[in-house]
């Protein structure tokens, strides 16, 4: 099985990254693990709350306990190729390369268009301002998040056009899964 990681700041572009390939191969988005928790304990999927039981499980479970159960998922799937998205600590790269070879894409763009997309995005749990979009990022970070990104086997920049940035993307992972 081949797997590849996404990582990046909130509203960086890994969801849109992950649509220019997810006919290539089964897609594991890590913030599921902390939505379906949530479900679990009848919690809206708040910023606040995903943030507070995304702590929680780390504390109760370790810092690899996320990736851990995405692991258990990905094993039970017949699937070639396995796109993790929503890294955040080299706790969790670690576990990924444990299994398999485990190639790192950053996706990265600047503050104000961050916000800007997401506040066009509108989920549930994305900031209202400017504000709330650093305490994010900080809690983010606090998890290891820049490490990763620093760590990163690839960056690709997201200030140009979608179509362009998801060209990029598709012909880098196309590359790399032909190594």
């Amino acid at each position: 099985m081949r797997t590849i990681g996404f990582c990046g700041l909130p509203g960086s572009g890994k969801s849109t990254a992950i649509e220019a390939i997810e006919d290539l191969g089964k897609v594991v988005t890590m913030g599921d693990v902390i939505r379906e928790e949530a479900k679990k304990r009848g919690l809206e999927p708040s910023g606040d709350n995903l943030g507070k039981i995304a702590k929680e499980l780390r504390k109760e479970g370790g810092p690899k306990i996320i990736a851990q159960k995405c692991v258990d998922w990905i094993q039970s799937f017949d699937a070639d190729t396995v796109f993790i998205d929503g890294l955040r600590s080299m706790h969790e790269v670690k576990v990924f390369r444990q299994n398999w070879n485990f190639p790192i894409i950053a996706v990265l763009l600047d503050e104000e268009l961050r916000f800007e997309r997401l506040a066009k995005r509108s989920r549930s749990d994305d900031p209202q301002t400017l504000d709330e979009l650093r305490k994010r990022d900080q809690r983010e970070l606090g998890f290891g998040l820049r490490e990763v990104i620093q760590n990163a086997d690839y960056k690709v920049q997201n200030n140009i056009s979608e179509t362009e940035f998801k060209q990029k993307v598709r012909e880098l992972v196309t590359k790399l899964l032909s190594l």
